[in-house]
């Protein structure tokens, strides 16, 4: 049943269903996923390294909050996966989850008595993993642990690109995962009622429901989503005292479900244009319809978290002459105001091969300024159209001079 619906889900994204998927080799040289990586995790290790920077302990979090610090990760984005789905399954559980911090690049894993995993964006190789040892000693070391990780991380469910993903699963009361009663693997196409399942989310959701804060049993696809549905406090659930915020924000795990998919299309288009790749053409509609939200499943309700994450994110920017950013939320029928994905600021959009950047960013164009009409993009709005382009062409650095015409 999984299987299935990973099969399926790609095929939403991408229009493939039934057709094979490229995997490339990752020694090929363009690629050369194993070499050394200068993401922000990698950069950070390297200063630690030369002792151009330090970590503080804390017997609380250990290194956690350094961390964080260090590479600016807002703790506001905490959101908790009970369910067993990660490297250290052996330490989590309902009442120790794991808390899962991210940016727009980086994503941190902290599991009270474990490691310290982190996942970073490099702009050419895609998701590189981490770990860190919860020990206090002079020098904290960094290391990378791909081998592991990429049994899960570099499948068809990443777009067969070493890449990130998040799950919805039934689990029971241990938070084992009931592998008969299936799941889904999730991005913003999914339907809040497939989002959530082994995750504790605080927030509310009006009419709609989510598999978040409960429970399965006995091989059963079936969870309370009444009860589990628009939860603000965890009291009675988990010692909020184990974690630095009393939060698993429900705007945060939104955020989280649309840019790992993009993460994974954008990792994509890099390699198919540096393997001169064919299908590149096909990868590059495919991205325009996820940074644009063609398919993104709608809110039928306001939606609402609980902690500082949607301040703390839309604070970000940048904004425009007229106080706009694509960063500014909705979330009555739609996730953002500006539907067009944030991440076109991203180091990894933005060391894209031209052979994919620059027919990426003419067919944008050409449909923000009105003469691409196609079905496919009928549900951008004439206004959304012209908002989105007059944001980008005040914000986003490096646009062809033709983005200003006719303005």
């Amino acid at each position: 049943m999984i299987k299935q619906g990973l099969v399926l889900a790609f095929g939403i994204v991408f229009g493939l269903e039934g057709q094979p998927v490229y995997r490339p080799s990752l020694d090929e040289s363009a690629i050369a996923y194993s070499g050394p990586a200068r993401d922000a995790v990698s950069l950070l290790r390297g200063r630690l390294e030369k002792g151009e920077t330090q970590l503080e302990w804390s017997d609380r979090f250990g290194y956690l909050e350094s961390v964080l610090r260090e590479l600016h990760v807002p703790v506001s984005s905490q959101t908790l996966v009970f369910s067993k789905t990660s490297l250290q399954i052996a330490k989590i559980s309902p009442e120790h989850p794991r808390a899962l911090y991210f940016n727009d690049e980086i994503y941190i894993g902290f599991v009270r008595g474990g490691l310290l995993e982190l996942a970073a964006a490099d702009p050419v190789k895609g998701a590189v993993f981490y770990v860190m040892e919860q020990k206090k000693t002079p020098k904290p070391q960094l290391l990378r642990r791909d081998s592991d990780c990429l049994q899960c991380h570099f499948t068809l469910n990443t777009l067969q690109t070493p890449g990130f993903l998040t799950r919805s699963v039934y689990s029971t009361r241990g938070g084992e995962v009931i592998p008969e009663a299936g799941g889904f693997f999730t991005d913003q196409h999914s339907p809040l009622e497939q989002r959530w399942g082994g995750w504790f989310v605080t927030g509310t959701s009006g009419a709609q429901r989510h598999m978040g804060n409960e429970f399965a049993g006995g091989g059963k696809n079936r969870i309370n989503m009444d009860h589990g549905s628009n939860v603000t406090d965890l009291k009675g659930r988990v010692n909020m005292a184990q974690y630095p915020v009393p939060d698993s924000d429900l705007t945060a795990l939104m955020v989280l479900n649309h840019q790992i998919g993009m993460h994974n299309l954008i990792t994509r288009m890099g390699y198919e244009a540096r393997l001169g790749r064919e299908e590149l053409p096909r990868t590059i509609e495919a991205s325009l319809r996820y940074m644009l939200f063609t398919n993104e499943a709608q809110l039928r309700d306001e939606t609402k978290g609980t902690s500082s994450f949607r301040a703390d994110f839309e604070a970000l920017g940048p904004k425009d002459g007229q106080g706009r950013s694509l960063r500014q939320f909705d979330m009555k029928s739609r996730m953002f105001r500006y539907p067009c994905s944030f991440l076109i600021y991203s180091e990894a959009f933005d060391a894209l091969p031209q052979a994919a950047k620059d027919p990426f960013l003419k067919r944008l164009w050409e449909i923000l300024s009105g003469k691409d009409q196609s079905p496919t993009f009928s549900k951008l709005s004439a206004d959304d159209r012209k908002a989105i382009l007059g944001i980008l062409v005040d914000t986003k650095k490096g646009l062809p001079d033709y983005f200003r015409a006719n303005r």
